[in-house]
């Protein structure tokens, strides 16, 4: 049976798939919606499964199963928040498949749809143009004694699926978030800041996604749908369960992300200052030998002149350089004793 499953889809095109899912769980393919609802008149119950359908594709829900017109517009608008509608004849939800591609994390829709006698779930392909919901049926054939006990069983079943791929999604981000943090606190130079920025984003989708989905399942386990049976409320319950630990564990994750910022910014500070204080120290020496060094120029420019000797006259010469020489000096030392003065006395200021 899984091998006829395989073979009836080519997984990089759309397709539409109808399923009747009998009294012992068994999984069989039928041709088309008709065959479907003409099985479940001896029992069970059928899924229908699309994957980037069109709205021809669609349409028959509207004549077959007296689906609104609604749920087939959001159905085909890929930008419906996570969310539950109720309809006299069924219940429709909406969904957010998590795909960590290696740039950023990208939420697709998927969108459900419960009944007496029916489920039908609308995926769309992922980055790579696989369906999303690739390989489903295999886990429904394994989990053939739960999806017997009826339809709400099995949209748990897709539920849940969909919310355990969220922790590969949630642990991807934690795992960067501690590659970052390493490399944070080492100091390294070249870390680019927009990873936390790109971590920040990607942790805001699933902050949004869960928080919505976490209102669809606490409605669901109120029983606000009447297709959803009390025997499945605790699968559901679950389910409830790991997005409350999800929300938690993406809102510690952006506290992370905050602190990891200014952690990164007050790293960067610090370099920015001891550079400035050593350039701040290269002035100062450089101002302490030009101070020291402007007047001896000036001494030495005039004293340094051919008429140097008219004022000591021409036979003194030596006699006067000498003077001139030790005049430098002293001047420079004192000079120097003066500026290291002043440099005290700002430093105790």
């Amino acid at each position: 049976m899984t091998e006829l499953i395989q073979q009836s889809i080519t997984p990089k095109e759309p397709y539409s798939r109808f399923f009747f899912i009998d009294s012992a769980g068994e999984l069989s393919l039928v041709s088309s919606i008709h065959d479907a609802i003409n099985a479940v008149q001896d029992g069970g119950y059928m899924w229908l499964d699309y994957c980037d359908p069109k709205i021809e594709d669609l349409e028959p829900l509207i004549t077959e199963l007296n689906l609104h017109p609604l749920s087939i517009e959001d159905s085909l608008n890929e930008e419906q928040l996570p969310k539950l509608d109720l309809y006299p004849n069924y219940s429709f939800l909406v969904f957010n498949v998590f795909e960590s591609s290696s740039d950023e994390l990208l939420a697709h829709e998927l969108d459900l749809a419960i009944g007496k006698y029916f489920v039908i779930s609308i995926s769309h392909s992922d980055s790579q143009n696989q369906p999303l919901l690739q390989g489903m049926e295999r886990l429904i054939e394994r989990e053939s004694q739960k999806v017997r006990n009826g339809p709400s069983f099995l949209l748990h079943l897709l539920i849940d699926t969909v919310v355990d791929r969220k922790f590969l999604a949630v642990d991807r981000i934690e795992t960067k978030l501690d590659k970052d943090e390493d490399e944070i606190l080492q100091g390294s130079p070249d870390y680019d800041l927009s990873r936390l920025l790109d971590s920040r984003r990607d942790l805001n989708t699933i902050r949004k996604s869960v928080f919505y989905e976490r209102e669809v399942l606490s409605k669901l386990i109120r029983q606000d749908s009447p297709f959803i049976s009390e025997k499945s409320l605790v699968f559901f319950r679950d389910v409830y369960d790991h997005l409350s630990r999800y929300y938690e564990i993406s809102e510690t994750a952006r506290d992370q992300v905050t602190s990891l910022m200014e952690i990164h910014l007050s790293l960067a500070s610090n370099r920015m200052a001891e550079t400035s204080n050593r350039t701040n120290a290269i002035m100062r020496r450089l101002t302490l030998i030009s101070s020291i060094f402007m007047p001896l120029t000036l001494i030495s420019g005039i004293g340094g002149m051919s008429e140097y000797t008219m004022m000591v006259g021409q036979e003194n010469w030596r006699i006067g350089y000498l003077v001139l020489l030790v005049m430098m000096v002293v001047v420079a030392v004192i000079n120097f004793l003066l500026l290291r003065r002043m440099e005290r006395n700002l430093t105790r200021e």
